[in-house]
């Protein structure tokens, strides 16, 4: 017998050597982990800023964008081209003044109008909306600087430029629109600002620095 395993030495080695290397073989696919079982969720906090910001989206898109309409969002104050829509140049003033306050005024004089004291002064109320249409278009026009009363509370600031030539570069029409709503919603004043007079006190003005309370009283 013991010839038979001297004439075959690697025969019981083998055959145990095969044995062992499946055994482990069939450990180790016994240990394999489960990835599908271990995927990480989304933080939920980032799935609820997601939907948050995505609803709110809609939301501000759905109360400002004006329905997407040509004549509110012409960026760079362009003529309609001939031939086209009628209904682009008779857009409610009303309409296109909300939208461009919402973009150009509300961050400062907040949505409601009521500003932000003692920063910004509040347009709701105050006497320098109600009172001359030179004047406002004026401060629109070439911005403000220097001390302002408003409904008795004394203010003291720049206010930016925002018609033409100015870092927003709005046309005649978006600001006569933008007076007008702003007139209409917290003055009460059904008249519109029209676009002309805009022009007519841009071509008489020019480009000039922010204006100054003094300078505006001075005005009829």
């Amino acid at each position: 017998m013991s010839s038979n395993m001297d004439s075959n030495p690697g025969r019981g080695v083998a055959g145990a050597s095969d044995d062992s290397l499946q055994a482990e073989h069939e450990k180790l696919l016994g240990k394999q982990p489960d990835e599908k079982g271990h995927y990480r969720l989304l933080p939920l906090n980032l799935l609820f800023l997601l939907s948050a910001f995505i609803m709110f989206s809609g939301t501000y898109l759905g109360r400002f964008s004006g329905y997407f309409h040509p004549k509110v969002y012409n960026e760079y104050g362009l003529p309609p081209k001939p031939g086209a829509d009628s209904a682009a140049a008779a857009v409610d003033p009303i309409a296109l003044g909300k939208n461009v306050y919402a973009q150009v005024c509300a961050a400062c004089h907040q949505p409601n109008g009521a500003g932000l004291p003692p920063a910004f002064p509040p347009l709701a109320g105050s006497e320098w909306v109600s009172g001359s249409e030179d004047r406002l278009i004026r401060i629109l026009l070439h911005g403000l600087q220097g001390p302002i009363k408003v409904n008795g509370v004394d203010y003291v600031g720049v206010m930016p430029a925002v018609g033409p030539g100015s870092g927003y570069n709005l046309n005649p029409e978006k600001v006569a629109a933008a007076l007008t709503y702003i007139r209409k919603e917290w003055a009460g004043i059904d008249t519109p600002v029209s676009a002309a007079k805009v022009a007519e006190i841009r071509g008489k003005d020019g480009t000039r620095q922010p204006v100054t309370v003094a300078e505006l009283e001075k005005l009829p």
